[in-house]
């Protein structure tokens, strides 16, 4: 299928890249940058912002995306509500999938969390069908929880 990837290479980079650096913007924009360039068969991977109850575009790698979600609504909605990874083999499967872009088969999203409250989620999409492993999923978890301490949240 795909090469095992190497997270913590990635772990390693996002490190190098935030170790000076807490600016929010700046953080988020090269971690997005990391993860395109290191994983492969992804058509978006970027980051939403938790503001007032919604999330807004953040920084990302990939087409135009959705600017605003609702808490709750798709796949992004649902990760910021619940607070849990969503990993979603078929998003056309998941009540309510919003579809920014109508070339993502699968996609997943990972809660990133300051002061204990939903600050931001990382979503990655891709065209393929169960692209996303437990693999990813801990590794992903792994990148929100550096970028969680590297960013100074003072947006």
């Amino acid at each position: 299928m795909y090469h095992q990837t190497d997270y913590s290479l990635i772990l390693s980079q996002l490190k190098a890249l935030t170790d000076a650096e807490s600016d929010t913007i700046a953080n988020l924009s090269n971690a997005s940058a990391v993860l395109h360039m290191n994983l492969e068969a992804l058509n978006w991977v970027g980051f939403y912002l938790a503001r007032e109850g919604e999330l807004v575009l953040g920084p990302f790698q990939g087409k135009p995306a959705c600017i605003r979600i609702p808490f709750g609504k798709g796949v992004c909605g649902t990760a910021a509500l619940t607070g849990q990874p969503q990993r979603v083999p078929d998003v056309h499967a998941f009540p309510g999938h919003i579809a920014c872009d109508g070339d993502s088969r699968s996609e997943i999203v990972i809660p990133l969390f300051h002061q204990g409250k939903t600050v931001a989620v990382l979503d990655l999409d891709s065209p393929v069908p169960d692209r996303f492993s437990q693999e990813d999923e801990t590794g992903l978890k792994q990148c929100a929880a550096l970028l969680e301490k590297a960013c100074g949240w003072d947006l």
